[in-house]
């Protein structure tokens, strides 16, 4: 099983995605269960694949025993486990989650949702294993497909909404892939461990800088990276709560990784930051998106779409740490991207409860919803802690390293942004705690005095959003840990 890990956490979700179709013929109450079985043996499996890497190093795996660059390799290191484990454990979490919830927003649509919800965990872990560039495409397709349909089956706007992510999702992947045919053109390999090894060479070639270019251009509009984020905002609103979840956690975290990999294993830190300016350029993309997305975010009533624009500041706070070119800046981009998985399947699955439970979407309705769901407000309230940056909450500590990673590079200006960002958070969650705790009539009591009206979302519901919540905290305490143990293996050489 250890030996084959790499290549089953892709193939046991894709088949089980088309063995589900037939269980749902037979009886569709197994397509649940069904589901979340899968995404937790592929849970076990990337925890499986992190334990080999960090005792024994970079697992290098060959399909069909072909050796690269004629076969297609997959390479898990340090990087690529951690986040292959932080994509299935949210799989899984929200998999539980999705029950009660598909059953409201998508009756009798369970069966065709959890086979495709299956096929989009399929397409984020293959682009995670895989050591070929032309395989991330495949799986980038593969999972942005599933993203279309899941969230176009959403609400009345969804399928505008799916439609416009189809436009930009397909220009995204157009753009990467004239990349990956123009780095073929000069090298005659798509596998990243020749690539890395040949274009040092070509580092002056006009078709490699191309290249890079379409490369960056396609990523950056794969993982809504600011100003080429407009698909988003309307996509994760709405589509269905448990997709939202799903999509916010992982598939802009996905993106991020595909830009580091891109950036500093295919090409090198030299090429991508002195060869290339794009240190400065993605450094003020970056303070634009965090500044934008959380004014942006304050303007909005409805909880979803508040939430879609303050990922897409978590964005620009990734894409920061990844282009400072220092190990601090690193080190907070990479702790950032499991804080913000964390961060932001917590609140879209609180947002998801606030909809089942009050068919409710809007901040004004959560008025004195702490007396009636006081564990999952709780929860947003330790999630909104966490987003500002409140210590000891996961978020404290990846934006401690990110502000430090830029102030290392003599860059106040960024550190600033990051600074205003977080107050602009504040204020924002600020007014919508406001409104859990203080706006509202009170609730009445029995005569023994504990509340009337309690009234928590089912516990398949209620138990992933605490564990969501319980790891925002958990994760800021052993942040320490997880830096030492994972993150500082995955700082690119000459950081």
């Amino acid at each position: 099983m250890t030996e084959h890990a790499p290549v089953l956490i892709i193939v046991i979700p894709l088949m089980a995605a088309c063995l589900n179709i037939l269980l749902g013929l037979w009886k569709k109450e197994l397509s649940y269960p069904w589901a979340v079985l899968v995404t937790a043996v592929v849970f076990g499996l990337s925890l499986l694949l992190m334990q080999t890497v960090l005792s024994g190093g970079t697992v290098h795996y060959r399909l069909g025993g072909w050796a690269p660059p004629w076969g297609i390799e997959y390479v898990i290191d340090h990087l690529n486990a951690f986040l292959a484990v932080i994509v299935s454990f949210i799989g899984c979490i929200v998999a539980v989650y999705s029950r009660r919830s598909i059953e409201k927003e998508l009756p009798g649509k369970q069966v065709y949702f959890y086979s495709i919800y299956l096929l989009l965990i399929t397409g984020l872990l293959g682009i995670t294993v895989t050591g070929d560039v032309f395989n991330i495409y495949v799986f980038l397709e593969i999972s942005s497909l599933a993203g279309y349909a899941l969230i176009a089956v959403g609400d009345d706007r969804a399928p505008m909404a799916s439609f416009n992510y189809v436009i930009m999702g397909t220009i995204g992947a157009c753009f990467y892939l004239l990349g990956v045919g123009y780095l073929y053109m000069v090298t005659g390999t798509l596998n990243m461990g020749d690539l890395s090894r040949i274009l040092p060479g070509l580092s002056h070639s006009r078709v490699v800088y191309t290249a890079f270019a379409f490369f960056m251009v396609g990523t950056a509009i794969k993982m809504a990276f600011f100003p080429l984020h407009i698909w988003l905002p309307a996509a994760y609103t709405h589509a269905p709560s448990a997709v939202s979840a799903i999509a916010a956690s992982t598939m802009t975290k996905v993106g991020a990784y595909v830009m580091i990999r891109i950036m500093y294993t295919v090409f090198k830190p030299a090429f991508s930051l002195e060869v290339i300016p794009m240190s400065a350029i993605l450094g003020w993309a970056s303070a634009a998106a965090m500044i934008a997305g959380s004014v942006l975010a304050l303007g909005q009533k409805d909880l979803k779409r508040m939430f879609s624009f303050m990922l897409v500041a978590e964005v620009g706070y990734i894409v920061m740490g990844v282009s400072r070119g220092n190990s601090t800046a690193f080190t907070g981009a990479v702790l950032h991207i499991l804080n913000d998985a964390f961060m932001m399947a917590c609140l879209f699955l609180v947002a998801g409860a606030v909809r089942y439970r009050k068919n409710a979407r809007n901040i004004t309705d959560l008025a004195g919803l702490h007396q009636e769901m006081p564990l999952t407000m709780l929860a947003l309230f330790a999630a909104a802690l966490s987003m500002v940056g409140v210590p000891p909450t996961a978020g404290f500590f990846s934006k401690w390293y990110l502000i430090l990673g830029t102030i290392k590079a003599g860059e106040w200006i960024f550190a600033a942004a990051f600074l205003l960002s977080s107050l602009l958070n504040a204020v924002m969650f600020y007014r919508v705690l406001e409104t859990v705790y203080y706006t509202g009539e009170p609730t009445p009591k029995r005569q023994g005095g504990s509340s009337a009206a309690v009234n928590e979302v089912p516990l398949t519901m209620l138990g992933p959003i605490l564990v969501m919540a319980v790891g925002v905290l958990v994760l800021g305490l052993f942040s320490g840990r997880i830096i030492d143990t994972v993150i500082r293996f995955t700082v690119p050489e000459g950081f």
